[in-house]
C-alpha cells in the first residue's frame, strides 16, 4: 500500500469542516442554512451574521484548503501530483462533507485556499478577477464564477511560464473550476432572473 494513502483522506476531512456554519452558530446563534442563500460560505455568512463572521469564515475555509495541500507537499517532498489530488479531495470535502450529509458550500474560497501552494501567482490573478467584477457589478457569485472560469487558463500561464503545466494538475484545476461552476448553477438562474442578491444587500 502506498505510504502516503492517508493525505487525500485527511485533505477530504479538513475540506468538510463546515467553518460557515460553525462560526454563525457562535456569533449570531443561528443555522446560516436557513437563511439568506442557505450557503455556508463567507458571502452568506456575512450577509446574515455580520462582517467579521464573514472574513473569519472565508479565511478559515481558505485556510483549511492550503493546510490540506500543504501538508501533502510536506509529506511527499513536493510532489505536484500529490499536492494536485490533495486539492481536489479538500475542495470535494467542502462541497460534500460527510458531518453536514454530504451538503456544503460551493467551494470558493477553500478553492483559492489549495492553489496557493500550487501557483501564487495565479491566486492573485484570480483575486483581481474577482475584485474587478465585484466593484463593477457587486455579485459576489459572478466574481466567484469568473475566478473559477479563469483558473485553468491561470494556471496554464502561471504555472510554468513558457512551460504548459503537467496534465495531472491541468486536469485537477479544472475539476475544480466545473465543480464549483456547477455550484452556483443557481445563482447563474438567480441573475438571469434579476434576483440574485448583490454585496450591501439584505435578502
Amino acid at each position: 500500500m502506498n505510504a502516503h494513502w492517508w493525505i487525500p483522506v485527511a485533505a477530504y476531512l479538513l475540506g468538510s469542516i463546515p467553518f460557515g456554519l460553525l462560526i454563525a452558530r457562535i456569533f449570531a446563534g443561528q443555522d446560516i442554512r436557513a437563511v439568506g442563500s442557505g450557503n455556508i460560505g463567507a458571502a452568506n455568512v456575512a450577509r446574515n451574521a455580520g462582517l467579521v463572521p464573514g472574513v473569519m469564515t472565508l479565511l478559515l475555509d481558505a485556510g483549511k484548503g492550503y493546510f490540506a495541500v500543504w501538508i501533502a507537499q510536506i509529506e511527499t517532498g513536493n510532489s505536484a501530483r500529490w499536492m494536485m489530488l490533495a486539492a481536489v479531495v479538500a475542495v470535494i470535502g467542502h462541497v460534500f462533507p460527510v458531518w453536514l450529509r454530504f451538503k456544503g458550500g460551493k467551494g470558493v474560497a477553500t478553492g483559492l485556499g489549495v492553489f496557493i501552494p500550487i501557483c501564487p501567482m495565479a491566486v492573485v490573478a484570480a483575486a483581481a478577477v474577482w475584485i474587478l467584477l465585484v466593484v463593477f457589478w457587486r455579485y459576489s457569485s459572478l466574481g466567484s464564477m469568473a475566478a473559477a472560469a479563469a483558473m485553468p487558463i491561470l494556471i496554464y500561464l502561471f504555472y510554468a511560464p513558457r512551460h504548459a503545466p503537467p496534465d495531472y494538475v491541468l486536469l485537477g484545476t479544472v475539476l475544480i473550476s466545473v465543480l464549483i461552476l456547477w455550484k452556483h448553477r443557481e445563482n447563474m438562474r438567480r441573475m438571469l432572473a434579476g434576483e440574485e442578491n448583490r454585496i450591501g444587500s439584505r435578502r
